[in-house]
């Protein structure tokens, strides 16, 4: 008896089925669906070092889901949420100053400085403002309207406005795909197109393979643990309680085997802190 497939809303997953650097056409065929970029900026998209690197070896450090250079040097990140984060807007302006400052060094001219876009998916309501399950923003002028620079890029997905009926974008079937529950409608959005069905066809493999099934399921079980220890936190207040708790979700995402810097992104704890756990 085959098993459920894993959901691919599982950052593991995730990143396994759109982070695979052998082979970039799935990651490329959603790119589409998403971006209004030139035809050049898809030919060879390169899946690169995922950490943002901190100017100080004790700053705030952060993990991107995938990372993705253009052939023009443009920078994208995708990212997956299904939790919901109560600062995930700063954090997303975080992570893409980050992508923009790590561009240059001292002394380099500012011209070196290549587009940076954010893609953020949530399996909740971001953007309470609108029923749009896709936003873009950019640095406007709110009277005018005049755009000051498209170097920054912010794409919100929201996975719950999704509409039942189909659109007829290909981004509502890629959407579709990551929203999907049962077999059938997997199947179905199989047969849209070549890329689909290979998504698809990899999410089979990907969920009967008994080791990538054991870790999708212990980052659910992390994910489960993490929200109610936040939750039980902000009861108790942020202060002595809110550490404690922070210290146990940090504790069993080291056990995990969770690198040093996502548990810093997770916890919001210093690295002194997390010290004290070894």
């Amino acid at each position: 008896m085959r098993k459920p497939f894993l959901s691919p809303r599982n950052d593991l997953v995730f990143k396994l089925l759109f982070g695979d650097a052998r082979d970039t056409s799935i990651l490329t065929a959603f790119l589409k669906s998403v971006l209004d970029l030139p035809e050049e900026d898809y030919q060879e998209v390169t899946i690169v070092d995922p950490h943002l690197k901190g100017e100080v070896p004790d700053d705030k450090q952060g993990i991107l889901d995938v990372k993705v250079k253009t052939p023009g040097g443009k920078l994208i990140d995708i990212e997956i949420q299904i939790v919901e984060h109560p600062q995930m807007r700063e954090r997303v302006v975080f992570y893409l100053a980050r992508m923009v400052t790590e561009q240059i060094g001292k002394g380099e001219d500012y011209q070196k400085i290549k587009r940076s876009i954010s893609i953020l998916i949530t399996d909740y309501v971001q953007i309470p403002e609108n029923q749009s399950y896709r936003n873009c923003y950019r640095l406007h002028d709110r009277k005018t309207g005049s755009e000051f620079t498209d170097l920054l890029e912010v794409n919100t997905l929201e996975l719950p406005k999704l509409p039942l009926e189909e659109d007829g974008s290909a981004l509502w079937d890629w959407l579709g795909f990551l929203k999907a529950r049962q077999e059938e409608e997997l199947m179905r959005l199989a047969e849209k197109n070549p890329q689909l069905k290979k998504a698809v066809t990899r999410l089979v493999e990907l969920s009967a393979d008994e080791q990538t099934r054991l870790l999708a399921e212990s980052r659910e079980k992390l994910q489960r643990d993490i929200v109610a220890r936040e939750h039980a936190a902000r009861e108790e207040g942020r202060g002595e309680g809110w550490e404690k708790a922070q210290l146990a979700i940090a504790r069993k995402a080291l056990a995990e085997g969770l690198p040093l810097e996502t548990v810093i992104a997770i916890t919001g704890l210093s690295p002194e802190a997390l010290r004290t756990l070894h």
